[in-house]
């Protein structure tokens, strides 16, 4: 009885226990800390709206996204950028860590935050549009893209209430100020060395958010990691554009090994498998169309060769179109969406070298004498079993076959060459000519005995 009691004792304690410190510790502020390094693509927006999604349902104080980024995709930025301007939490725009930059869409991003900061040793600007949209080169759409984003970053500086003017510059002209610059010019509201300071800097300021304006609590609020889960690090990982064309290059090895091995089946499956991650891929990428359709037409060429006897003249051709739709794979967008150039060169001396092989053992195998079929017979040597005037029987192999003589009588008995075939009738020559018969010898006349020499 006894014992009983206990147990259902201590399982209140638990129950009720559980409660109350976990209504304590939910009760608890705390800060979600978001992290965005690298460049701004889809799989960045999806995050940023994820955790701040994730932060607004647990009763996060604030956000604090630390920032480093060369820049991205436009769209993307401006994906950001509207979650920012909705978030029913504050928003805090971390530009860390040391050495870190925010630049081109960082520079937007960090515009739109709730409370911009920036750590010691960190840069922000350069926000002047290189390729954005279409990529293309005309000015036309160059000048219209600019304003739109002079516009843009402009409206987002008055709405904080930061440096308007500096902001417009930061597109048009490419400025970029340091931590302290950007502070003295009322580009950013905080420089923090640490994320400890930032927090303690930010106490007790008030923000506007959508649904109203909020006094932020963060001195001794504590942080939470609200990181990128397996999947969308998976996805931010073949979105590089050297691993999206890695990706396709692997899926044309391995599906032209497949096709001209056929049966080896493991070949095909990671070829397959490797097309639909890096189609994938571009899909979330600036991708020309150009370059794509080269990459395709290499291929074609590639299992061309497999079939058709070019001596190489498909393989060039080949490897041309790989190395310009390499080059073309992506709209002019800077450095941020180009393949290395070491990484094309290094796919196309592998491509080389495969397609180097494979003609050469196609070269050989088409000089090679055929082992089984009739055509193995061809070189071989047989005997006449009946004289061949011009045609009788032959003996190869331990077959009788009918045989035609290209070069004269063959008697039974000699050795005959196969050189080629009638239908089923053997055409043969003699390994050796036929001997002449040796002249005869010249008899000596009898001479005449004299009497008289007799007769001595």
């Amino acid at each position: 009885m006894a014992r009983t009691v206990l147990i259902v004792f201590l399982g209140l304690v638990a129950l009720f226990g559980g409660t109350f410190w976990g209504s304590a510790w939910a009760a608890e502020p705390w800060v979600a800390v978001l992290e965005l390094k690298g460049v701004i693509n889809p799989v960045s927006a999806r995050y940023i709206d994820r955790a701040l999604t994730e932060a607004e349902e647990g009763g996060a104080a604030a956000a604090v996204i630390l920032l480093d980024t060369p820049g991205g995709l436009e769209s993307s930025m401006r994906d950001i950028v509207q979650r920012i301007l909705n978030a029913r939490i504050p928003v805090i725009v971390y530009v860390y860590p040391p050495g870190g930059r925010a630049a081109s869409a960082g520079a937007f991003i960090t515009m739109a935050a709730h409370v911009a900061a920036m750590a010691p040793d960190t840069a922000i600007g350069a926000a002047h549009p290189v390729g954005i949209g279409t990529g293309q080169a005309d000015n036309t759409v160059v000048e219209k893209a600019t304003n739109d984003a002079a516009a843009f970053i402009r409206s987002l500086a008055q709405r904080r209430g930061r440096n308007p003017d500096w902001a417009e510059r930061a597109v048009r002209e490419s400025i970029s100020s340091n931590a302290d610059e950007a502070l003295r010019d009322r580009v950013v509201d905080v420089v923090a060395p640490d994320l400890g300071s930032l927090l303690r800097q930010v106490d007790g300021r008030e923000v506007q958010l959508a649904v109203g304006r909020v006094t932020l609590r963060t001195a001794d609020a504590r942080t939470v990691n609200l990181e990128m889960n397996l999947v969308e690090r998976f996805f931010l990982a073949i979105t590089d554009p050297n691993v999206a064309y890695l990706l396709l290059t692997l899926a044309i090895l391995a599906i032209y090994f497949e096709l001209a091995n056929p049966g080896a089946v493991l070949p095909g499956v990671i070829g397959g498998i490797s097309l639909l991650l890096g189609l994938l891929a571009l899909g979330m990428l600036p991708v020309n169309l150009v370059g794509l359709l080269l990459l395709a037409f290499a291929f074609l060429l590639f299992v061309a060769e497999v079939w058709v006897t070019s001596h190489g003249v498909l393989t060039v051709g080949g490897l041309i179109s790989l190395v310009l739709g390499s080059l073309l794979l992506f709209n002019p967008g800077g450095p941020l969406f180009a393949v290395s150039l070491p990484v094309i060169l290094g796919v196309t001396l592998t491509m080389a070298a495969m397609m180097a092989l494979t003609v050469g053992a196609i070269i050989r195998g088409q000089r090679r004498r055929p082992y089984t079929g009739l055509e193995a017979l061809v070189g071989q040597v047989a005997t006449a079993r009946t004289v061949l005037d011009p045609t009788g029987m032959v003996f190869v192999n331990g077959e009788l076959w009918e045989a035609r003589s290209l070069n004269g009588r063959v008697e039974a008995g000699e050795e005959v060459k196969i050189e080629g075939l009638s239908g089923l009738t053997l055409l043969v020559s003699r390994l050796k000519p036929p001997e002449k018969p040796a002249p005869a010898e010249a008899v000596p006349e009898p001479t005449e005995v004299r009497k008289e020499e007799v007769n001595a």
